[in-house]
């Protein structure tokens, strides 16, 4: 996805936004312009120092005076050193402050930002946004803000010491202004469109290497490596060329203001020697103002690049505050209602919902579920089963309040989940996804995520009772064993273990299980069964399953086709209907002759 055109070279809003990341460490900002300030007056005062010893010590053999004038100079010099050391320090520690509140203040929003944000935004345009466009506001609070207030009082300070010594020359001196403000313009110009180039290449390397390592496994087991490899050899040499572009553009700026302040240089020479053949200008006034030439044109150097950053920061903090402006947000009532001790029961009640509803652009929605009604009662297993793209996983994902419906209520114990907090909701809910995610660290971090409040002991009994403990027992280091980046090392069924023993560690009174067995051998699988029958027991859970033979003993089964509930019964019931659920079973098991029981009174 292409980065967005950049917009103003300073845009005072963003700006205003960007200061209050200041103002906890605005006293620190202010002793950082005092040091700026005084930096640049010492800085500003040197060329006056050659005059002096010039035109008064040398030209009067005052050896003393000249000694003294010498010990000034290295003293100014060595304190300015001092102050320069301390102020780099604290506007370097400044940026440091500032951007790790930035980047706090973007990965709390990221994690209260709803699944279907992250369902329209590719992780490396988001990576981008948290590290390279926080680091260029980096430079600006480091480099920009603070030490652009030096190289002002720098010039300032200069333009005062030349007009007091001679306001005539000061003006040839400066005559080649119009010349270097031309200059800089062009180079404004074009650095910007540069810049904008390489920054939109950044984000494509980003978005292309998050999603192909991610997936190399496939570009690896389909050959595609040489067309991975070509595809990203185009985008980094596009990032390249962009770069040379903008490096271009510094390569004739800079010798551009060096051939300018030559010319100045000329220029000085030139009517300071016509001037001094009549004794109107001092051989110690030419040398200060040579010095204060070369001094002049590294302030206006440094307000160039400071400019450079200045317009990248205003693009950065633009497409930042664009990612914190957005408002795809779980809404949260203003009284949540607490659900205490949860029983189990759950009632979907005339549920619709669509994942692109009408309030996003669109005409007609595409409802994934229409007028979905059903109860579960505590302590009931419930199935859901149906071809794909019925609506199965969104029903559990509704359940969490990942997402909101447009029509309906979802109520847990009579009490609608929109009227309760997130966090509340879903600290009673289990989940076990087919697609497990396994987080670097160690065994028992992978079971309990971190959370101190649950002990050793219960990781263990929760691994028992899915039959995870023989496979960590053998590993190395056992429950502190190392899981590498996505659970690398471990197979599809023990990382399928391990999520189950980590939605058990939190003793939830609904547990959901999304194909949990999928990636289990049948040994294996036949132990979790197992478990999971002595574990359910005064739970409430929903299974979604594909392998009807998991399924067959619950309570009652949920037939979806197209986003609505076709049948809904026991597993026996189903097949005496003759309908969707028989299909699907026969599909299965169509080397085995399908013998329903017959209907008794009892049933």
């Amino acid at each position: 996805m292409e980065e967005e055109v950049l917009g103003k070279a300073y845009d005072a809003r963003l700006m205003k936004r960007l200061i209050k990341y200041l103002r906890p460490y605005r006293w620190q900002v202010a002793l950082g312009i005092l040091l700026s300030l005084l930096v640049s007056a010492l800085e500003a005062v040197r060329p006056y120092f050659t005059k002096i010893a010039v035109d008064t010590n040398i030209a009067h053999g005052d050896k003393h005076g000249l000694l003294m004038t010498a010990l000034l100079f290295l003293t100014v010099i060595l304190v300015r050193g001092v102050i320069q050391y301390f102020n780099a320090y604290l506007t370097q520690w400044i940026g440091q402050k500032t951007i790790f509140d930035l980047r706090m203040g973007i990965y709390r929003h990221l994690q209260n930002l709803s699944l279907k944000f992250y369902d329209r935004n590719p992780i490396g345009r988001l990576i981008t946004r948290v590290t390279n466009d926080v680091e260029v506001l980096n430079e600006m609070f480091s480099s920009g803000i603070v030490m652009v207030f030096s190289d002002v009082f720098t010039i300032i300070g200069i333009f005062y010491f030349m007009f007091t010594m001679n306001w005539m020359l000061s003006l040839v001196t400066l005559s080649v202004l119009p010349f270097l403000f031309y200059g800089t313009f062009l180079f404004r110009k074009k650095a910007r469109e540069a810049y904008r180039d390489v920054r939109r290449q950044i984000a494509r390397i980003n978005t292309f290497m998050q999603e192909h390592i991610t997936g190399m496994l496939v570009d690896q087991l389909f050959n595609r490596e040489q067309k991975s490899f070509d595809k990203f050899s185009e985008i980094n040499a596009a990032h390249r060329d962009a770069n040379i572009r903008s490096i271009f553009y510094y390569a004739v700026f800079y010798p551009g203001v060096d051939i300018i302040g030559a010319v100045a240089v000329g220029l000085i020479i030139w009517y300071a020697g016509a001037h001094a053949l009549h004794g109107g200008v001092t051989v110690g006034t030419v040398i200060a103002f040579v010095q204060f030439n070369e001094m002049f044109w590294r302030p206006i150097r440094d307000l160039s690049e400071k400019y450079n950053i200045l317009q990248t920061a205003m693009a950065s903090s633009e497409r930042i505050f664009q990612l914190l402006d957005d408002t795809t947000l779980l809404p949260v009532h203003p009284n949540p209602v607490p659900l205490g001790q949860v029983r189990g029961d759950i009632e979907f009640k005339n549920v619709w919902f669509a994942y692109n509803p009408p309030s996003d652009g669109m005409k007609a929605p595409e409802w994934i579920l229409k007028n979905v009604s059903f109860s579960i009662k505590q302590g009931e297993t419930v199935a859901i089963v149906g071809h794909t793209g019925a609506g199965k996983t969104t029903i559990i994902s509704l359940l969490s309040r990942f997402y909101d419906i447009q029509k309906g209520e979802i109520l847990i114990d009579g009490i609608n989940i929109q009227h309760v907090a997130p966090a509340d909701l879903r600290k009673h809910i289990g989940v076990v996804l087919q697609d497990v995610f396994l987080f670097s660290g160690d065994i028992k971090n992978n079971i309990s995520l971190g959370n101190e409040q649950i002990p050793l002991e219960r990781i263990k009994a929760a691994a028992r009772m899915v039959g995870a403990n023989k496979f960590i027992e053998e590993l190395n280091g056992g429950y502190d064993g190392i899981v590498r980046e996505r659970g690398a090392t471990l197979s599809g069924g023990q990382k399928q273990l391990l999520s189950f023993a980590r939605a058990l560690a939190y003793n939830p009174r609904i547990l959901v299980l999304d194909e949990a067995t999928s990636s289990v051998d049948t040994e294996t699988e036949l132990l979790v069964q197992k478990a999971i029958r002595n574990l359910l027991k005064g739970r409430t859970s929903i299974v979604i399953a594909h392998r009807l033979s998991t399924i067959q003993k619950a309570d009652k089964i949920l037939v979806m086709h197209k986003g609505e509930i076709r049948e809904m019964g026991t597993h026996q019931q189903l097949l005496m209907l003759n309908g969707i659920y028989r299909k699907l079973y026969e599909l299965q098991y169509k080397d085995q002759e399908v013998r329903p029981k017959k209907r008794t009174s009892s049933s």
